[in-house]
């Protein structure tokens, strides 16, 4: 028999919601049309994805007709920035916490990247932020939730002082989209995954304010009508379907699942503590589902392969990088060395972690570390 999986990697991806995938699957057995084509039945398909940007305007309070749809979070990210790439030119002011697929989509923009500083708590260093306005305004690109530490980002005060200097914020939501609370009418664009909150794979979407779009119809491929000339290629229905209809399910519910996670939360850090961790951005408001720290003892390899024999899944990471042994970028902006960001670890909760898995994870964070003598 196979061992139990405990999955503790939620912020790489969220398991999916089999009960809901289940059904859109069903459905598209028995309407599987092209939602591009001409008859009335590729129409109604059309018309479902319609309905799912409907849920998107109900949840964020932005036009519908304005949201792309897309595959993932890295081509989320590349359809913002080449949307704007007409209207603002030169550079672009971006946090030092991005996920690698912003810097890429920026720079094959053509933007030339600024980076803003990062504090040791987690977040940015707005008095850097306003420096670099003040040197030349451009637009301001930071993510909302840290992937690695769950710091979030103080987006209002960002805000306020981007308007100061007449520029646009922009922002990745992939850790706080159906999660937690979100500004979304301070933003000027955001991005965000379905598979970020139990939709599974395949759909992602972008949202852009119109009077920033330098082209009618910007996009990245070419050579169909698809997402209103913004994205050719037939539309991956069912993931768009299910993101929807995910959302719709975590709407009521996002308040006291945090609560609960929050219990999780705080259970865990005790423990990381009590083994000698140092948790990273304690200090700031983070999000519930995240704990990032620094392990006690450099044997981060041994750790990691005493947890995955056990059954327990965790990162050293952004998903990005769980399987580098380098040090991840953010903590190096946040001032931490090399060594130090080299004993990082990452343990995130959802909407499936029990009470049960969280006391067995403790149970094993404390006999891996002793058994290292810590």
């Amino acid at each position: 028999m196979s061992k139990k999986i405990h999955y503790f990697d939620y912020n790489a991806t969220h398991p999916p919601f089999a009960d809901v995938l289940v059904a859109i699957q069903n459905d598209y057995l028995s309407d599987f049309y092209n939602p591009s084509g001409a008859t009335r039945f590729s129409l109604a398909r059309q018309g479902k994805i319609e309905e799912a940007r409907k849920t998107l305007e109900e949840y964020t309070g932005k036009p519908a007709k304005e949201f792309v749809f897309s595959s993932t979070g890295t081509e989320a990210n590349h359809l913002l920035t080449q949307s704007i790439r007409g209207k603002f030119s030169g550079s672009a002011i971006v946090s030092s916490l991005e996920h690698a697929s912003m810097y890429s989509a920026l720079e094959y923009a053509g933007f030339e990247i600024r980076k803003i500083r990062s504090l040791s708590n987690g977040r940015i260093d707005l008095s850097h932020l306003r420096i670099l306005l003040e040197e030349n305004s451009a637009p301001v690109f930071v993510l909302h939730v840290a992937n690695e530490s769950g710091v979030i980002q103080p987006l209002e005060e960002i805000a306020s002082l981007s308007r100061e200097f007449d520029a646009p914020l922009f922002s990745d939501l992939m850790q706080s989209f159906g999660k937690i609370e979100i500004p979304f009418s301070i933003l000027s664009g955001f991005t965000f995954s379905g598979h970020k909150i139990g939709a599974g794979m395949g759909a992602s979407a972008t949202w852009i304010r119109s009077d920033l779009v330098s082209e009618k119809e910007f996009g990245i491929f070419r050579g169909g009508n698809q997402e209103n000339n913004h994205r050719a290629g037939t539309e991956n229905s069912p993931a768009i379907l299910a993101l929807s209809n995910i959302l719709k399910k975590r709407f009521p519910e996002i308040k006291k699942k945090n609560e609960i996670l929050k219990t999780f939360q705080n259970k865990i850090e005790t423990t990381l503590e009590e083994c000698g961790c140092k948790i990273i951005g304690k200090e700031s408001p983070r999000i519930a589902s995240t704990s990032f720290c620094l392990l006690p003892t450099d044997d981060v390899d041994f750790f990691m392969m005493g947890m995955e024999e056990s059954g327990f899944v965790i990162s050293t990471g952004s998903s990005c990088k769980s399987r580098s042994r380098e040090p991840a970028s953010s903590l190096l902006s946040m001032g931490f060395s090399e060594e130090e960001a080299l004993r990082a670890i990452r343990i995130s909760t959802g909407w499936f972690t029990t009470e049960e898995e969280v006391d067995e994870l403790c149970e094993k964070i404390i006999q891996i570390l002793n058994a290292l003598d810590i």
